[in-house]
């Protein structure tokens, strides 16, 4: 039987130790703050330093089984109907590494969502595994990528039969959350893990108008970014396995150990016990109010000429099994200007900073508890903003580019560890060469190219698009795109 939810051992514990005044003749080197720079005992405050403590002291984490740290899992798990919980201090990326150093071994094959999280293509960069990928369906009016559907996620399987699992991403960055329970059921179908990449929703299942934990919908292995929304430190993360035996629980212990740190901040992993306690006991009337408050700012957002908001009501279409309403998505095309000029307007003028700017779109990210007067206050400020940057004819926007095929030639690995080069991409000395790293445009997201991938005039003139419109190269080893990092001529015939 686990322990009740309301309690929070490994947090407690780190507190007892870090507050009691013990003699600390063990790392860190500034001895609980005594032997901090005065200025980051000032910023971060004596009780945060007193709480960083290390691995292996008794009582926290060594001293009897179970440890306050085991049972801080534990109750994680319980919380997330997971057969085990890993607490992650480097992000929802060392679970991505090693779900794929466990599921993807050198030559093995996976189907991953085309427009995954980097670190799963770094992933198999590391493992060796070799990725097919499938589509999300996609808007081209907001020029948004939405989830895969069921249908493309069975092709991409029969096309691959030797697949061993699929990484699939739901809820999106646009808060779009795939049919998790359908998808399941195609990867079973097929014998096949799924894995679910649910960074953005690690408040999913702790209240009704919140979509349902992918876990409990049937996925086998489900990832939480904590820190996105819930309420823990930045760079901290949750792995849940479920207990199907399609995700080994034992060989993604052997990978955590491989990639995790023999010093895992304590503040980080403290952070993730309380952040799951106040989910499991408060999560569903925090929920409840902030998404009434959400609501309010809905209604205030839809009053203002030349603006719109998503919502629900996108529900039903492919790829569409359920909605965020903690993602604010502002549609902005009426006012005949940018969600880039918009966010622009917003941070110089009210230092208001958004999530993300497309074109179309603002994304305004909610918190597990948002503050229902800043919401307020941010609808006031777009009102405002509106009013300013409205044009009298807007007009149509362009449609967000789309990005052309590309031809793999190579594992991931074999072309990000191959002797590469850089090369401007806009010569015919680039043409038809490997590419050695990858290169996706934020917005969309959606990688264009990928490490053994080919390199063509299509890819070299999208990525030019969307540099122009005011989009981010993310992964290019040149943001600029001045140069592209290829394998040598001739690699991959």
């Amino acid at each position: 039987m686990t322990d009740p939810q309301p309690i929070a051992p490994y947090f407690d514990a780190v507190v007892a130790y870090g507050l009691r005044g013990p003699s600390r003749f063990h790392v860190p080197g500034h001895k609980g703050g005594s032997g901090a720079d005065p200025a980051l005992r000032h910023a971060i405050g004596d009780r945060a330093l007193a709480m960083d403590i290390p691995q292996d002291i008794h009582g926290v984490d060594t001293g009897g089984s179970p440890t306050p740290y085991e049972r801080a899992e534990a109750l994680a798990a319980d919380a997330h109907g997971a057969a085990r919980t890993f607490f992650l201090t480097n992000g929802a990326t060392q679970g991505n590494h090693a779900l794929t150093l466990a599921l993807a071994p050198q030559g093995a094959h996976v189907v991953v969502q085309r427009n995954s999280h980097a670190s799963i293509v770094d992933g198999l960069v590391l493992s060796g595994g070799t990725p097919s990928f499938v589509a999300p369906e996609y808007d081209d009016e907001l020029g948004m990528a939405l989830g895969v559907s069921p249908e493309a996620l069975r092709t991409a399987l029969e096309q691959d039969p030797t697949a061993r699992a699929a990484f699939v991403v739901s809820p999106t960055y646009y808060g779009i959350a795939a049919d998790v329970q359908a998808l399941a059921d195609v990867a079973h179908e097929h014998g096949v893990a799924l894995v679910v990449d649910q960074s953005w929703g690690p408040h999913f299942g702790f209240h009704p108008g919140v979509p349902e934990s992918a876990l409990r919908l049937g996925a086998d292995a489900v990832l939480t970014s904590t820190h996105k929304i819930a309420g823990s430190l930045t760079q901290s993360a949750m792995l849940h396995v479920a207990d199907s035996g399609l995700v080994p629980i034992d060989d993604v212990a052997r990978t955590l150990r491989l990639l995790r740190s023999t010093s895992p901040s304590s503040l980080l992993m403290g952070s993730l016990d309380a952040a799951r306690r106040q989910i499991a006991v408060h999560g569903e009337a925090l929920l409840h109010e902030t998404i009434a408050a959400v609501a309010t700012l809905h209604a205030k957002i839809r009053r203002t000429d030349g603006l719109d908001v998503l919502d629900d009501g996108l529900r039903g279409r492919p790829g569409v099994g359920g909605w965020d309403p903690l993602r604010v998505v502002v549609d902005v095309r009426g006012l005949g200007r940018t969600g880039y000029e918009v966010a622009d307007a917003l941070r110089t003028r009210y230092d208001g900073n958004v999530e993300l700017a497309t074109h179309a779109v603002v994304v305004l990210l909610v918190g597990l508890a948002e503050d229902p007067i800043a919401l307020q206050r941010v609808g006031g400020d777009l009102d405002e903003i509106a009013l300013r940057l409205r044009r009298p004819h807007p007009g149509s926007l362009v449609r967000a580019p789309r990005a052309p095929d590309v031809t793999p030639v190579l594992p991931p690995r074999e072309a990000f560890l191959g002797r590469g080069e850089d090369v401007d991409p806009d010569v015919a000395a680039a043409e038809g060469r490997v590419c050695a790293e990858s290169i996706a445009g934020y917005p969309p997201g959606i990688p264009a190219i990928l490490p053994g991938e080919r390199v063509s005039p299509e890819i070299v003139a999208y990525l030019r698009e969307l540099v122009a419109a005011g989009a981010r190269l993310h992964g290019a080893a040149d943001p600029t795109l001045g140069t592209i990092r290829v394998l040598p001529a001739g690699a991959g015939g």
